[in-house]
């Protein structure tokens, strides 16, 4: 019962954000850019596993994982300078996101995996 109420609540924060993307593209911009699955996720997480030390992990690699996912934005940002189409973007920065995700292992792994 609590992943069909995670599910329904996940979905009409992101349905919500692609109908407000229609009409005002900023704001849906703005809003997807809050950190709101965090703040869904990190509750709903612990309430289902009951550990701190999982939710505080969790926190742990997802500010990691913040600056690293980033990178997906690069190549949207360099797409007049590199000539570049929406789905010339979007398909490289999917592929730095692969570059990225193994970035973030690598740095939770030396970092919060260890006690430190």
């Amino acid at each position: 019962m609590q992943f069909v109420f995670n599910l329904i609540l996940s979905a009409s924060v992101i349905a919500t954000t692609a109908w407000l993307s229609r009409s005002v593209p900023v704001l849906a911009g703005f809003i997807v850019a809050l950190p709101i699955t965090t703040m869904l996720v990190l509750p709903l997480s612990h309430a289902d596993t009951g550990s701190t030390e999982n939710t505080v992990l969790l926190a742990r690699s997802i500010f990691i994982a913040i600056p690293v996912s980033m990178t997906f934005f690069v190549p949207f940002l360099l797409s007049n300078r590199l000539g570049l189409g929406f789905w010339q973007c979007y398909g490289a920065g999917c592929g730095l996101l692969v570059i990225g995700f193994f970035v973030h292992q690598a740095i939770t792994n030396a970092f919060f995996q260890t006690g430190a």
